[in-house]
């Protein structure tokens, strides 16, 4: 994708653009990416989240690869990004530079393993016809200027681009502004996990046609 100006405001415009296999880039994407998923990504990977997240970016063919990232810009500086792929996308991905980069001994790689499971399935559960919206980040100081709903447009136009023919995203229950942003957009609550009644709510699934 190339780089597109988006007046966000006249004076301050953005700019959104395809993210590169950068090592540095990959610690901004680590950095957006933890926030998005609430702290999520460090919960898995530790206190070394950040480069494993890293390493991974900067290879093909896995769900925190660069070709899933859109940054975007003001004043040159990333000031937030988004990242998704297609349901056929994520058939082809291999978990192998993951696993490359963690370097974990195997007792800790078979406790996260044990211990994520359940919430990973639900994370990687993507419909056919689906593009999936992995993550969606923004500096706070900047919420409320568009800058979110510019990001979601782009991401909209890359899922129509390759063929799917809704959007889905898990969002984090108690993340109510995120959910209002989303109902904004047209999108509907599918499912929540867990599901039994009895249970706090965690994750809610949310989509909508293209």
């Amino acid at each position: 994708m190339k780089r597109n100006e988006v007046p966000a405001t006249d004076r301050n415009p953005i700019v959104l653009r395809a993210a590169e296999p950068t090592f540095d880039e990959g610690l901004v994407f680590a950095r957006y990416l933890d926030e998005a998923a609430e702290g999520f990504i460090r919960f898995m990977f530790g206190r070394r989240a950040a480069p494993i997240v890293a390493e991974a970016y900067t290879q093909p063919n896995n769900d925190y690869s660069f070709r899933n990232v859109i940054f975007v810009e003001r004043r040159q500086l990333i000031i937030g990004m988004a990242a998704g792929f297609t349901a056929e996308q994520h058939r082809g991905f291999s978990d192998q530079p993951l696993k490359q980069a963690t370097e974990f001994p195997a007792l800790r790689m078979l406790a996260v393993g044990i211990l994520c499971a359940p919430l990973l399935r639900i994370l990687t559960t993507i419909a056919d016809s689906d593009f999936y919206l992995l993550a969606i980040a923004i500096d706070e100081k900047i919420r409320g200027e568009g800058v979110g709903s510019a990001l979601m447009d782009s991401m909209e136009e890359r899922a129509r681009a390759g063929g799917s023919t809704r959007l889905s995203l898990d969002v984090a229950a108690k993340n109510e502004d995120a959910r209002r942003l989303y109902e904004r957009r047209g999108m509907s609550i599918e499912s929540v996990w867990p599901g039994a009644r009895l249970l706090p709510r965690l994750l809610v699934r949310m989509s909508k046609a293209l």
